[in-house]
């Protein structure tokens, strides 16, 4: 749990340091950012303690030692100091993961990053204190009065005594630091009440100091005891509420004023005659203005929006092993194909629409629905964590290719089934690092090109037509077409003679073995990096795209499907196979009159649609089902559309059915087969495979292709 929790902390961190960024960039500065990472350090930090995991509490204890003097004023946020806490944050990343693994880091290395980053601080002593000096009375005014300058007479106060023990100093916990953040809740005084045994000849180990502290706040004790959640097993904490003033006058006690308008009348009934005797004395000498300006003004129903507000929290949530994730949504996917065996069996027996039993079988299938919406939603994950993780990707490659480079992110909120960014993480740190070491120039370069010495790198995410888009952008000089086709020829994967369009030499890059790096380094130069993210996105269901523009830059977009479960598609019928069309990929269905369809030379068809002609791709002839084109035997076409706004329409024989369809990976079980990206079973037994829509309008076949010759088998 504890680690789990170091997770939530940490992308806390990251983001505000991301925040920072932008307030340092714009030249402002943000307090209450500041107050958020460093709590965000200190609940590590006392965790980390209550565990005996010294790395990481001497760590973060330095770490929001400087962070405590930026939230004070006492050092200024420069970028400097904030790419310091960049690193800093990375580093103390590394210690949570490595203590998760069990793991303990290098003393030499923990020791050379606490002396760097210690070295930050503005504090001239060096941190030894001399017991020798005798006690001399002093006033210990801590100051905290600056948020109870506006507190609410009317709210609720708490007493508080915190005495330390020896195991809290021990730990790193510092009370200075919990009464700051007590300060934030409301109206805090503090006192500090010394025992009897403090004098010049007491042993500096043994605490002889509490605190007495009074809080006025609208928070609950909750609130306050969370602050010393981690300090409290080492100390002795007393909370005791106290009763909120009484208000000046109880309007409750009488009712509307009299017609003449000249008093208040007391409620009737003899149990209230003498509070109403009471009351009519207490008030006889003030001014009726006064008594109506007791009332608050804010309506009843203002209140009580008010009041449901302020108890509203974050959703309860509860953790499950991913194992019983992952085998809820197996059997949510044979639930989908009994239902759909059910339905078709139930069809084929000669069901008339409108019978009970077809009425309770459209209510099965929309609950099976639901279920599978509900299941998939928990599988469901944001992808913040993983462009979280890629900040520090990008940090370290930046660093080590000496550029100066800043990194955006765009759409962290976006969902994506978490099988899937598990399987991303390696494509997207190859992809990055290209950009940084290919695509950014040098700050000299830059400069002379009349940019900003600093780059900037871009990762999105973002749902699109039932599939998810990860984009990772930059701003650099854009892919050298030329050199890129120099260095393909120079290893032989293109010919001497071969003339290739800008988006096939851009494909070049996903070639095994290919690289443009001159020398292997740390980053590149061994022709792999792209060639991975190729292979992986394709595993996933995925295609990969490149769109580069000469000196402006280059943005490679991945485009997943959302979940690896479950998809909808178009059943349809090739030449007497059934086959499953992924419906995110269809934009529109036509029966094509003879006018429309246009022959080009061996065989190829096109039509044309709206003053657009748009090339025919026959999946019969595709996959080696028919030989005859299927618009020779009345068929339908499926406009598609890929990432680049392509269009090319798929001829098929007839169109069954849009149904929802269980994912079954060929991948895994079988191995790759070209133009197919997976399989299904259908509701009467049988096998379909679905057809990688992608694949085939990116790579073609041999008639769209004239002068190409086949390089894949086509499958039995």
């Amino acid at each position: 749990m504890f680690f789990v929790e170091c997770e939530e902390q940490l992308e806390q961190l990251t983001d505000g340091l991301d925040t920072l960024q932008d307030a340092v960039s714009d030249g402002t500065q943000d307090g209450e950012t500041v107050n958020t990472i460093f709590r965000a350090v200190h609940s590590i930090k006392g965790g980390a303690a209550s565990f005996s995991l010294d790395a990481i509490t001497r760590f973060a204890h330095i770490f929001e030692t400087i962070l405590d003097e930026v939230r004070g004023q006492q050092q200024e946020l420069t970028p400097d100091l904030l790419q310091e806490f960049y690193g800093a944050s990375d580093y103390l990343a590394g210690l949570v993961a490595q203590s998760a693994e069990g793991d303990e880091p290098e003393d030499a290395a923990l020791e050379e990053r606490i002396a760097a980053i210690a070295a930050l601080s503005t504090a001239e002593d060096d941190g030894e204190v001399d017991f020798s000096q005798s006690f001399v009375p002093v006033s210990l005014d801590f100051g905290f009065v600056s948020a109870g300058d506006e507190a609410d007479d009317q709210s609720a106060g708490f007493s508080i005594r915190f005495a330390p023990t020896a195991a809290l100093y021990a730990n790193g916990h510092e009370p200075l630091h919990l009464f700051r953040e007590l300060e934030t809740l409301g109206r805090l005084t503090v006192e500090v009440v010394p025992d009897d045994a403090l004098t010049d000849e007491t042993d500096p180990e043994v605490p002889h100091l509490a605190w007495s502290l009074s809080l006025t706040t609208d928070s609950d004790e909750s609130a306050i005891r969370e602050i010393f959640e981690f300090a409290e097993p080492h100390a002795d904490l007393t909370i005791v509420p106290l009763d909120p003033p009484a208000p000046a006058f109880d309007l409750s006690a009488f009712e509307a004023p009299a017609e003449d308008g000249e008093g208040f009348a007391p409620p009737a009934g003899p149990e209230n005659a003498a509070e109403s005797a009471d009351s009519s004395s207490s008030t006889s000498a003030e001014p009726e203005p006064q008594l109506a300006e007791a009332e608050p003004t804010v309506p009843e129903p203002a209140r009580e929006e008010k009041k449901s507000t302020a108890k509203a929290g974050p959703k309860a949530t509860v953790r499950v092993d991913l194992d019983v994730v992952d085998d809820l949504i197996n059997t949510v996917g044979e639930l989908v194909i009994t239902q759909s065996v059910v339905t078709q069996s139930i069809k084929e027996a000669g069901l008339q629409p409108g019978t009970r039993l077809a009425v309770s079988l459209e209510e099965f299938q929309n609950l099976t629905r639901h279920i599978q919406e509900s299941v998939m939603a928990i599988r469901a994950q944001s992808v913040k964590p993983l462009f979280q993780r890629m900040g520090r990707i990008v940090r370290e490659t930046a660093q080590i290719a000496g550029k100066e480079v800043r990194f955006v992110t765009e759409g962290d909120d976006t969902e994506v089934d978490r099988t899937v960014i598990e399987r991303l993480v390696d494509p997207l740190t190859h992809i990055l690092r290209n950009a940084i070491d290919h695509g950014l120039e040098t700050a000299e370069t830059r400069a002379a090109a009349g940019k900003d010495t600093q780059g900037t790198v871009t990762l999105s995410a973002a749902h699109r037509s039932g599939r998810v888009v990860i984009e990772v952008a930059d701003n650099g000089g854009g892919i050298n077409r030329e050199k890129v086709l120099a260095s393909a020829v120079s290893k032989g994967l293109v010919a001497e003679n071969a003339t290739l369009s800008p988006s096939e030499i851009d494909r070049l890059l996903f070639t095994p073995g290919f690289s443009t790096a001159s020398a292997v380094t740390n980053l590149s130069g061994r022709g792999v990096g792209m060639d991975v993210v190729n292979s992986e996105i394709k595993k996933l269901g995925g295609r990969v795209s490149i769109l580069s523009t000469p000196g402006e830059g280059s943005t490679i977009s991945i485009s997943l499907p959302l979940t690896l479960a479950v998809l909808d598609g178009m059943i349809v019928d090739v030449a007497g196979e059934t086959l499953v069309v992924p419906i995110s990929a269809i934009t529109e269905t036509i029966r094509p009159r003879s006018s429309q369809i246009r022959r080009i030379d061996r065989g190829t068809q096109t039509i044309y649609l709206r003053n657009t002609t748009v090339p025919i791709i026959d999946l019969g002839q595709v996959f080696g089902y028919a030989d005859a084109p299927a618009l020779d035997r009345e068929g339908v076409l499926l406009l598609v559309e890929d990432d680049q706004g392509a269009q090319r329409a798929l001829a098929v024989d007839r169109i069954y059915e849009q149904r929802q369809v269980v994912i079954k990976s060929l991948e895994s079980n079988y191995g790759h087969v070209p133009w197919i990206a997976a399989a299904t079973i259908l509701g009467d037994g049988r096998i379909a495979l679905i057809v990688d829509i992608d694949e085939i309008t990116n790579t073609g076949t041999p008639a769209l292709q004239p002068g190409t010759p086949a390089t894949k088998e086509v499958p039995a």
